[in-house]
């Protein structure tokens, strides 16, 4: 549907549809169904949407069964530009009008509580999210945003690639919650969108060594562009002794950027004394460690997600500065008809890292 049909009345969008990708069951393909375009309330903004990344985590939850409602729009990486404007929508310089160039964070919070004073909009009491089902995510020509968390996006960063600020900004919220210190050494296990992003932003905030492992000889190399020093395959080497003899000592500070069962548990057996453990990984399935090993070692463990507004400004800034490429990590593009074949075969071993989906182009 041409964006110029997304037709305005009373504030209100009667009658109109639009195409999306929708959850039907687990075990089964998304379904490309007509369903109705959002409607914006008062401060929040339509995006016509240029690009969504397909997230690991969506793949995930898909499989859990009940986790997400059935016709559940999923997508939360997602640009585009600004079609329709509720009432009172406010952007950091001004009132948002239609044209903006966006990208937002998958959620609409309340605004008022404590939370959302201290710039933790994603943790906010009153959180709405996008594509879990409370809200209509990215994976449609379509999507809502609110205004407080909808960023400009820069000139020199295309409406597409502005999907690929949420990915990066997880990583810099995990390095920044890590406490890094300056000229620490860093160990990253998995170099898929979120390692490479937790890779770039520590070599940025000061790491020495950053060290990433992944089992692809196509994402080791892409982390070796993104900021590591030194890319270790575990399949031929051991993960703690070639750390060791890159680094000097073992890990102090690894993070587990994989989101499966048991990485945290082998982090825990190669880590030095006093290290800090930081899961990004998002592991959707029960683990398993050994609380004798963390306390013998006096480890620290740490969970994150998502960021805080901070983060997504910073992203912007940089990339704005052109500190951060995000093209290679864009692997394909593809149209919203392909969503339904593709995320199925990302569900298997492949060289893909970042999928874009492009509902309108």
């Amino acid at each position: 549907m041409p964006e110029a049909a997304y037709v305005a009345s009373l504030g209100r969008f009667e009658g109109v549809v639009m195409r999306a990708a929708c959850f039907t069951e687990s075990g089964k393909p998304l379904e490309i169904q007509d369903v109705p375009d959002p409607d914006p309330g008062p401060g929040e903004i339509v995006l016509a949407v240029k690009g969504c990344g397909i997230c690991g985590s969506d793949l995930h939850v898909t499989e859990l069964g009940a986790a997400i409602p059935h016709g559940t729009v999923m997508g939360h990486e997602f640009a585009g530009e600004i079609v329709a404007v509720g009432t009172d929508a406010t952007g950091p310089d001004g009132p948002w009008r239609e044209g903006d160039r966006v990208c937002t964070m998958p959620g609409i919070s309340c605004g008022t509580c404590q939370r959302c004073v201290n710039g933790d909009v994603m943790g906010c009491a009153n959180l709405r999210m996008t594509g879990f089902g409370d809200i209509g995510g990215g994976y449609a020509e379509y999507a809502l945003g609110g205004d407080r968390m909808t960023f400009r996006l820069p000139d020199n960063l295309s409406s597409s690639d502005g999907a690929m600020v949420e990915p990066l900004a997880v990583g810099l919220h995990a390095v920044d919650r890590s406490g890094l210190r300056n000229g620490e050494d860093v160990l990253i296990v998995g170099a898929g969108p979120v390692g490479l992003a937790c890779s770039v932003w520590a070599k940025i905030l000061g790491a020495r060594e950053v060290v990433v492992s992944d089992f692809s000889a196509h994402r080791r190399e892409m982390a070796l562009a993104y900021g590591a020093t030194a890319a270790i395959d575990p399949a031929n080497d051991e993960l703690g002794s070639e750390y060791q003899r890159i680094t000097g000592r073992p890990p102090m500070l690894a993070f587990e950027c994989v989101g499966r069962p048991d990485v945290v548990h082998a982090l825990s057996l190669i880590a030095d004394r006093g290290a800090r453990i930081l899961s990004a990984g998002m592991c959707m399935a029960r683990d398993h460690f050994m609380p004798l090993v963390f306390g013998t070692k006096e480890l620290s463990m740490q969970f994150v997600s998502y960021y805080t507004h901070q983060n997504y400004q910073l992203t912007v800034d940089m990339l704005a500065a052109e500190r951060i490429d995000p093209l290679p990590m864009i692997t394909d593009r593809i149209t919203l008809d392909a969503l339904p074949v593709a995320f199925e075969a990302l569900r298997k071993p492949s060289t893909e890292c970042k999928v874009v989906v492009q509902p309108l182009v």
